[in-house]
C-alpha cells in the first residue's frame, strides 16, 4: 500500500515509540498523546491553506454488523427501512478485521442495529482480540444478561450503551415495554459477574425530550450506580439512519437555547467535578449549543480522515454520513484504502464538502484553533462559563480500572 505520507508517518512513529518506551506508564502515555494532538492541530492549521496535506489515516473502524434490532427507537430507522434485512457474514467481517489491522486501524467498533443479535459476534470479538485490535461493542444492553459470558470469554472488555431516559420514558422512546428494566438487569449482571474488568460507557442522548436537569440527573445516577463512564451524544440531523421524529419532536429550535445552555452548564460542572468519569473535553461540551442549533452551518473542519464506516450491507464509506468507497461484497477493504478516491474523500470531508454533521465533535473542536479558543473561553466571553448556576452535586465514586477508548 502506498500510504506513507510524511505527517502520517511521523504520528504513527510517535505512537509506536510511545507504546514501546512508555509501556504502562500513564503519565508518559499522556505526554505522548498530547504531542500527537499538537501534531494534529498543526496539521489542521497548515491544511487550511494547503488541503492536500490531509491524507487518509484510518485509526477507527465502525462496523454495523447487522441492521436488525430488537427495539424501535423513535429516532432510528435501523430494524425498519434502513438496510432492512442486511447482515454481514462472519467471513466478510473476519477479512475486514485483518485488513483494518494491516492498515493501521487501532480501534474497532461493532454496532448495528443491535449487534448482540448477530450470532457470530463472539467470533468477531475473539478474532479482533487474537490480533490485538482494541474493540468495543455499542449495544442497547437489552441482551447483556444472556450474552455477556460468551462475549467476555471471547475477549470483550469495552462496551458503550445508548441512554434515552429512565423507566417508562426509556420504554416510550424505544417503543417496547419493560426494556429499561432489562437494560438495568444487564448492567447489574455485568458488574456482578465481572466487576470492573468490563468498562462500560453510558451515551446520554441529548434531544428535546431529554434536555432537562431531571433527565441528566437520572442518567448520572445510573452511571454512578453501575460505575459507568459518561458521554453525550447529540440528536443527528444528517445521518441517513436517524429521523427527526413526528413534527421534528426530537430536534431543537432556537427557542430551546436557554434549556440547552442550562443542561450544558450542568454537564460542565460534572466534568470539572468528575473528570475521569466524563471523558469529553470542556471545550467540546461548551460547543454543544452551537452544534445542536447551527446544524450544517457549524463549520468546524472534519477529522473523518481517521475514520472508516461499514454498513450491514457491506457498503464502505469514509464516515457515517457519506463519501462512499466501495462494497465488501465486491472489493476487500485493503483495495479501497489509500487510493485516490480515499484521499479525495478525506480532503472533501476536511473542507466540509458534505452534508456536515457533529460526529467526532470533540476532536474537531480540539484541532481547530479558533473553535478551541472560542469554546475554552479564551477568546471573547463564554456565556456558559460566566453563568453562576451550578449543576447538581454528586458524591465521588470509584472509577473503573479500565476505560474504553471511545469517541462520540
Amino acid at each position: 500500500m502506498e500510504w506513507h505520507h510524511p505527517m502520517r508517518a511521523l504520528r504513527v512513529m510517535i505512537r509506536n515509540k510511545a507504546r514501546h518506551l512508555f509501556g504502562k506508564s500513564e503519565p508518559l502515555k499522556r505526554v505522548a498523546k498530547r504531542l500527537d494532538q499538537q501534531l494534529g492541530t498543526a496539521l489542521h492549521v497548515a491544511a487550511a491553506a494547503v488541503p492536500a496535506l490531509i491524507q487518509p489515516r484510518p485509526l477507527r473502524l465502525t462496523v454495523a454488523i447487522t441492521a436488525q434490532c430488537n427495539l424501535r427507537c423513535i429516532g432510528c430507522r435501523y430494524g425498519r427501512d434502513f438496510m432492512r434485512g442486511s447482515q454481514l457474514p462472519l467471513g466478510v467481517v473476519l477479512t475486514l478485521i485483518e485488513d483494518a489491522k494491516a492498515a493501521g486501524v487501532e480501534l474497532l467498533r461493532l454496532y448495528g442495529g443491535e449487534p448482540l443479535i448477530h450470532p457470530d459476534l463472539p467470533a468477531m470479538v475473539r478474532h479482533a482480540a487474537r490480533i490485538k485490535l482494541s474493540t468495543y461493542v455499542t449495544t442497547n444492553g437489552i441482551l447483556l444478561e444472556q450474552k455477556i459470558d460468551e462475549l467476555f470469554e471471547a475477549g470483550l472488555r469495552n462496551i458503550s450503551i445508548g441512554y434515552y431516559g429512565e423507566g417508562s420514558t426509556y420504554d416510550r422512546y424505544v417503543q417496547r415495554r419493560g426494556r429499561y428494566a432489562r437494560l438495568e438487569r444487564g448492567l447489574e449482571a455485568v458488574r456482578r459477574r465481572y466487576g470492573n474488568q468490563v468498562a462500560i460507557q453510558l451515551n446520554f442522548l441529548i434531544m428535546r425530550p431529554s434536555c432537562n436537569s431531571q433527565a441528566l440527573t437520572a442518567a448520572w445516577k445510573l452511571a454512578e450506580r453501575y460505575d459507568l463512564t459518561f458521554n453525550t451524544d447529540l440528536i443527528h440531523y444528517s445521518l441517513p439512519y436517524f429521523t427527526e421524529g413526528v413534527d421534528r419532536e426530537l430536534q431543537f429550535r432556537e427557542a430551546d437555547r436557554p434549556q440547552i445552555v442550562d443542561l450544558v452548564s450542568e454537564l460542565m460542572h460534572l466534568k470539572r467535578s468528575h473528570p475521569h468519569r466524563v471523558r469529553e473535553s470542556l471545550a467540546s461540551i461548551a460547543s454543544i449549543p452551537d452544534w445542536l442549533l447551527k446544524g450544517p452551518a457549524m463549520r468546524v473542519p472534519c477529522t473523518a480522515y481517521e475514520l472508516i464506516w461499514v454498513g450491514a450491507d457491506g457498503s464502505v464509506q469514509l464516515c457515517y454520513v457519506t463519501f462512499k468507497l466501495g462494497n465488501l461484497h465486491q472489493t476487500r477493504l485493503r483495495d479501497m484504502l489509500f487510493r485516490d478516491s480515499h484521499r479525495e474523500a478525506c480532503q472533501n470531508a476536511f473542507r466540509l464538502n458534505c452534508p456536515n454533521c457533529h460526529c467526532e465533535r470533540d476532536s474537531r473542536v480540539q484541532r481547530d484553533i479558533p473553535s478551541r479558543l472560542r469554546y475554552s473561553g479564551i477568546q471573547g466571553i463564554d456565556p456558559i462559563r460566566s453563568r453562576s448556576k451550578r449543576g447538581p452535586t454528586h458524591g465521588e465514586v470509584s472509577m473503573p480500572a479500565r476505560r474504553p477508548g471511545l469517541d462520540a
